[in-house]
């Protein structure tokens, strides 16, 4: 196990930016990309940060609550999913390989702040900002962080990684070691339970772009 110090260190290397800036390279696939990074072109692993970085990083903020702690978040994510790339096996999906290391990661912050299933801790501060700025921006976030506190941490997963990141079921069950079928079915409940179909959806997709 490599110090912090270490880790850090080799984070910079890969350039890890702020949320929304990056774009990834359309000149590779996904796949490309990770078989370059696995045969030591760790370079590389700078155009898969910038592929998925507003994904990882919005997944990591509706789950942790905090702007600055979801950017530690998403870092920790990538320094993860980096240290571990030779693990990663082409038969499976790179995105849902991605996403389970993120919701392990999330899950143990969670746990280790003794913070149970509470959201968005200091979003209250942060929606006044918001607020007093009087952007449309602060109003659909509002309405979005409302309809996440009504559900537990697992219905919050389950819905972003269906609604806001449009993955399959198969692809949940992965990230959540869940049956596809049972995803399914508390993905309908969800809905039901919410009572906006998919006006909460659209809602949590509008933000997202």
């Amino acid at each position: 196990m490599e110090p912090e110090d270490s880790r850090m260190n080799k984070t910079s290397e890969y350039e890890f930016q702020t949320p929304l800036s990056a774009e990834p390279d359309p000149g590779l696939t996904v796949e490309q990309m990770v078989e370059r990074v696995q045969q030591g072109e760790v370079q590389t692993y700078t155009l898969i940060i910038r592929t998925f970085q507003r994904q990882i990083y919005l997944y990591c903020y509706y789950l942790l609550g905090n702007r600055e702690e979801a950017e530690d978040a998403a870092q920790d994510i990538f320094i993860k999913a980096l240290e571990r790339v030779s693990q990663y096996s082409v038969q499976a999906s790179f995105p849902a390989w991605l996403y389970r290391i993120a919701h392990n990661h999330c899950l143990d912050r969670i746990k280790q702040r003794n913070r149970g299933f509470r959201l968005l801790s200091l979003y209250k501060k942060q929606q006044q900002q918001a607020e007093a700025a009087g952007t449309q921006e602060s109003r659909y976030t509002e309405v979005v962080h409302g309809l996440l506190e009504q559900l537990s941490l697992e219905e919050r997963q389950i819905l972003l990684l269906r609604a806001l990141e449009e993955h399959s079921y198969e692809e949940i069950g992965t990230i959540m070691d869940m049956n596809p079928a049972t995803v399914r079915k508390k993905y309908e409940r969800l809905r039901k339970k919410l009572g906006r179909g998919r006006n909460a959806e659209r809602m949590i997709t509008h933000e997202s772009r």
